[in-house]
């Protein structure tokens, strides 16, 4: 029996405020890159302070779909995503 790989769209906090969009197979894995400074210059530019919000996929190319859509939002979308008051459907 596999295991069935699981992908996860991310977006975290930066300490200026600001948000990273991304995508990972290894949550923990990517994050201690990230505040390590070796998840990515944005994040090593602009510090983490947390990861806001968190979905899982089961297809890598849904989540690849995902992860282009959030980026492409504003702010102010983004910021209800992580707060749960975005209820449009994706």
């Amino acid at each position: 029996m596999s295991e069935e790989w699981k992908w996860y769209v991310y977006i975290l906090e930066c300490q200026d405020g600001s948000y990273y969009t991304g995508l990972t197979w290894k949550p923990d894995l990517r994050y201690d890159q990230h505040v390590s400074g070796l998840g990515g210059e944005y994040t090593k530019r602009h510090g983490v302070k947390r990861i806001a919000y968190i979905e899982e996929h089961t297809e890598l190319e849904t989540a690849r779909n995902r992860e282009r859509q959030i980026k492409n939002w504003n702010r102010a979308k983004k910021s209800k995503l992580i707060s749960g008051t975005w209820k449009k459907e994706w």
